[in-house]
């Protein structure tokens, strides 16, 4: 059971989508889905990733994060076996922890792992 917390009423996020536009380069996946890195360490990744609206079913495969995975939602909603996570919510999946997450609405996350990503 992952940790979440939603911070949306003592916090307030605002993005110029301008900005990420011109400066993240994006992976478009090509189902509704987007990735954006924004930085990389050994096999820390601290990426952003965009889903429109409407996204194919199996966008988001199961997977695994070996070294946990913190994400915080800064639009639309994400949910998974575990839980739903509005915008505002910080959510932290312990190492190892398998899930296969969802979106609902034009969703904007941004995604530490500690340790990357393994399909389950």
């Amino acid at each position: 059971m992952p940790f979440t917390h939603n911070m949306s009423e003592w916090m307030n996020f605002d993005f110029d989508r301008e900005w990420l536009e011109a400066n993240v380069k994006w992976k478009d996946f090509g189902t509704g889905v987007r990735l954006g890195k924004l930085a990389r360490e050994d096999k820390t990744s601290l990426v952003l990733y965009e889903a429109n609206s409407e996204v194919e079913v199996d966008a988001f495969m199961p997977h695994t994060h070996p070294g946990g995975e913190a994400y915080l939602v800064l639009e639309g909603e994400v949910w998974d076996e575990d839980g739903t996570y509005p915008t505002g919510s910080i959510v932290w999946m312990n190492p190892d922890t398998t899930h296969t997450p969802r979106t609902r609405g034009k969703t904007l996350i941004l995604v530490l792992w500690p340790d990357g990503v393994k399909t389950a």
